[in-house]
């Protein structure tokens, strides 16, 4: 199993921006150097506590500040640019990343973002498609061009110049394009769907629980099944809000202290759901009623944390219960406590995961049937 960072991010109202900034880059570069396989970075602009609105600059901050690890976005809203744009821009990056980079795209979910754009009421989904197909065929083409979408159209007919470069449009340094992925949330997400019919990596978001992540990797199943497709786990993402502590009960502290990191993004995420009028959406099991959730409870089931055996044996429980994931993405949270977070990815690194490919090596559903733990 691979380990992967992602960040939405989230940090809690009042934190001094520049501040918190320089915290995402430093788990980014502290994820690098722990051996993260990728790092991703989600994108909102109407948001006081989530203020990346651009992944693709702050990942083209970040390539020039890590060696090794690939570059996601998670994701890029498409509806909201004019895809010749956006193809420029994701093709210059992948040249600024040597190709590390990994594309994230998605229809966005705030609802504010949707109404600074006029995308009330928009087909997102139908846009996000158009706009990819559009991406995808100025990456394979050159000049003249005349693709026409649903939503846009990209010509360049009249005005090219060939003897002097004039007319093409920038090309990805990757073949036929960087890795495409696209994130999933609901039950039997209609986005898994779409993952199947485009060859999309999905990425099971860490705001829902098991029982919901098991329903994408069960829908992801059945669409490829429909396409005559095989699925492979080595495409699939799971995130999850992880913490690591030497013990568990130092774990459990930080976990569950009011106002702590998780405690507060979960709190968010309730308050977030239940004005929506979907707080079933947080619902820790498929059975449980929607009046009974409480914020606590969502943490307290949605958190992976404890000791490094302890997390090493809930992220194998949580592999047999949903499905074959071979990336494991950590959440990023608040970074107010840093030395805690720091030490928590470092022993998620070091000491869990080790575990956790011994055990799978093993073929054993937990630490005590692979190594006596």
């Amino acid at each position: 199993m691979k380990l992967s960072l992602f960040m939405m991010p989230m940090h809690a109202m009042g934190r001094d921006y520049p501040v918190t900034l320089d915290e995402d880059v430093e788990a980014f570069r502290l994820a690098d150097e722990l051996g993260f396989e990728e790092g991703w970075i989600g994108e909102h602009y109407s948001s006081e506590i989530e203020q990346i609105s651009s992944p693709l600059i702050f990942l083209a901050h970040m390539a020039a500040q890590t060696k090794n690890i690939k570059l996601g976005t998670g994701v890029v809203s498409l509806p909201i640019y004019h895809p010749a744009q956006l193809s420029s821009h994701i093709a210059l990056l992948d040249h600024l990343t040597k190709g590390r980079l990994i594309l994230g795209i998605g229809t966005g979910g705030l609802g504010s973002d949707f109404e600074v754009f006029d995308l009330v009421d928009a087909d997102r989904t139908a846009m996000m498609l158009d706009s990819l197909d559009i991406m995808k065929q100025i990456w394979a083409s050159d000049p003249p061009y005349d693709i026409k979408g649903k939503f846009w159209k990209v010509s360049v007919q009249n005005t090219i110049w060939p003897d002097l470069g004039v007319g093409p449009l920038p090309k990805t340094l990757q073949k036929p394009h960087p890795k495409l992925a696209i994130s999933v949330s609901s039950p039997n997400s209609n986005s898994i769907r779409v993952a199947a019919q485009r060859d999309l990596m999905p990425i099971s978001a860490n705001f829902v629980a098991s029982w919901v992540v098991k329903t994408h990797w069960e829908t992801y199943c059945d669409e490829m099944a429909k396409l005559g497709k095989t699925p492979d786990g080595a495409d699939w993402r799971v995130a999850r809000s992880i913490f690591v502590a030497p013990t568990d009960e130092e774990a459990a502290a930080v976990v569950k202290t009011p106002g702590g990191a998780f405690d507060w993004y979960y709190d968010y995420m309730f308050q977030v759901y239940a004005r929506m009028g979907a707080a079933g959406l947080l619902a820790p099991f498929a059975d449980t009623p929607p009046e009974s959730i409480t914020h606590e409870m969502v943490r307290d089931n949605f958190v992976i944390f404890g000791s490094p055996e302890t997390v090493a044996n809930k992220i194998l429980a949580l592999r047999e219960e949903v499905g074959p994931f071979e990336t494991l993405m950590m959440t990023s949270h608040d970074w107010a406590d840093k030395a805690a977070m720091r030490r928590s990815m470092e022993l998620l690194a070091n000491d869990v995961m080790p575990r956790v490919n011994a055990a799978l090596s093993a073929g054993a559903p937990s630490l005590k049937h692979a190594v006596g733990a």
